[in-house]
């Protein structure tokens, strides 16, 4: 039986970017139920004391979230290729440094465009058109957590965490066997957190 995996992102986001491609390397060497579902930064950050350049970002990032939103609700098989595909073009071609509201309008149209999806989907992205949808999104990942959290938020079989944080990550099997550990510990009722100092950003350029 396949075991279900609850994936929230945020495309913007470096370290969901390279979470999410793990992901999807040990779903060809296990059997997983795999949901993608959008969250959001500007939500998360909404009120907070940010400094100004992020709060800029923040605002560019309404727009992406808004239309996986909107294709969530209407076409929600899609939403795994098209957070592939804008997320190479956000991540892989380095087109990440957006600011303001519309920032990403250009990403979205090529993503869309790459996916098949119809191009009025960005219609939403300057617009509070979905965005209670986006918050009940948001809010289930924020739930399954117990506290507020950023992305990526990882649920294995009802059992939710906030990362796994990674950099790098093998192929095939050795994917799959950070799998099986991270089940493991998701599993185990009194395993709350690990943590430890961060060296280095997402290697984007390759598994290793």
């Amino acid at each position: 039986m396949a075991t279900t995996v609850k994936f929230w992102f945020d495309v913007s986001c470096p370290f969901a970017w390279k979470t999410s491609r793990w992901i999807k390397e040990a779903e060809k060497v296990r059997d997983l139920d795999l949901e993608f579902i959008p969250m959001s930064l500007s939500i998360l950050n909404e009120g907070a004391d940010i400094p100004a350049d992020y709060a800029d970002k923040m605002k560019a990032n309404w727009g992406p979230a808004r239309v996986f939103a909107k294709v969530k609700n209407e076409q929600p098989e899609k939403i795994d290729e098209l957070y592939t595909e804008m997320g190479e073009i956000v991540h892989e071609q380095g087109e990440n440094s957006k600011d303001d509201f519309g920032g990403f309008n250009d990403v979205i149209k090529r993503a869309l465009d790459a996916t098949g999806l119809d191009a009025s989907y960005a219609d939403v992205a300057d617009t509070d058109e979905v965005d209670e949808d986006l918050r009940k999104y948001h809010q289930a990942g924020q739930d399954a957590v117990g506290s507020d959290s950023g992305t990526p938020i990882v649920q294995v079989e009802g059992n939710a965490f906030f990362g796994p944080v990674i950099t790098r990550f093998p192929e095939g099997e050795g994917a799959g066997e950070i799998f099986d550990a991270y089940e493991t510990l998701a599993a185990y009722p009194y395993f709350f957190e690990m943590k430890r100092n961060r060296t280095e950003m997402p290697q984007l350029d390759g598994w290793k």
